[in-house]
């Protein structure tokens, strides 16, 4: 069975149509959790009369909330839906289908994006890749949370998800994953990608990349990658160290920028 796990907070105006984008799936053996991260909306209205299962919980994040829902899961695949994507009818069908034919315990796929209804292309640094792909995901996120199906096993080796990151928790954990598992990637567009919403969650902050810089730093002094990849890494993070701290001193904020300066250096495993 696939456990799906959709997450909410305050965004009514799009459950309804993502819970139905589940429910139309041509996969049966699923179950659906949604995890309302403390809406005040009447949220829950949306989903009622639905055949799902509906925790609200006071507001902590959407890693918590994700987090809340790999517990309560039953199935032996996960799947993660935020609320303004939607999902193709086929979707779950074609990636486990993939999955048991390949072996695989992730897999991602390709999408639709739209930006207040038009149609975005993707650039080049947002290129796709199946097999170890740890360090085509150092740069930026480029597994979609509502695109992945994974199993369950997978979390008791690496984790959940990082609840002191308020954004970049994805980010935090393809790597965590990819250091240890082969990606399956699909080519086909199976989920829409809704942005350009005032409430989107990386409007509010302002440098999403030291976020990433405290990933890379927790992998690196985690002690448990392998030389080729630690050596991968570390180049990473001192170009993100680099970067961030130019723009600490062009803000005014030497301390700041002395900091993100320093820090690749102070990087010891455990």
């Amino acid at each position: 069975m696939v456990s799906v796990i959709v997450t909410t907070y305050n965004r009514r105006r799009f459950l309804g149509e993502a819970l139905q984008s589940v429910l139309s799936q041509d996969y049966g053996d699923r179950e659906i959790i949604v995890v309302d991260d403390g809406s005040t909306d009447g949220s829950r209205e949306a989903a009622g009369g639905l055949s799902v299962g509906y925790e609200w919980k006071e507001n902590g994040g959407v890693s918590s909330a994700r987090n809340l829902g790999i517990r309560r899961a039953r199935g032996d695949y996960l799947a993660f839906l935020d609320v303004d994507d939607l999902w193709r009818k086929d979707k779950l069908r074609v990636q486990v289908s993939a999955m048991e034919a390949g072996g695989y315990g992730i897999s991602y796929t390709d999408e639709v994006w739209l930006k207040d209804g038009r149609r975005l292309n993707q650039k080049k640094r947002h290129r796709k890749y199946s097999g170890h792909i740890y360090e085509q995901c150092l740069p930026l996120c480029i597994i979609s949370p509502s695109s992945a199906v994974i199993k369950k096993e997978i979390f008791d080796d690496v984790g959940l998800f990082d609840e002191s990151l308020p954004v970049c928790e994805d980010y935090d954990m393809w790597l965590r994953i990819c250091s240890r598992y082969p990606v399956l990637f699909i080519p086909t567009p199976l989920i829409v990608k809704r942005g350009g919403h005032a409430d989107q969650l990386s409007r509010s902050y302002e440098v999403m990349d030291k976020y990433r810089i405290r990933s890379l730093a927790k992998i690196l002094e985690s002690g448990t990658l392998k030389d080729d990849l630690r050596l991968c890494t570390l180049a990473e993070l001192r170009q993100k160290c680099a970067i961030v701290g130019q723009g600490a001193m062009r803000r005014g904020r030497p301390e700041e920028a002395d900091y993100y300066r320093s820090l690749p250096d102070s990087i010891v495993p455990l």
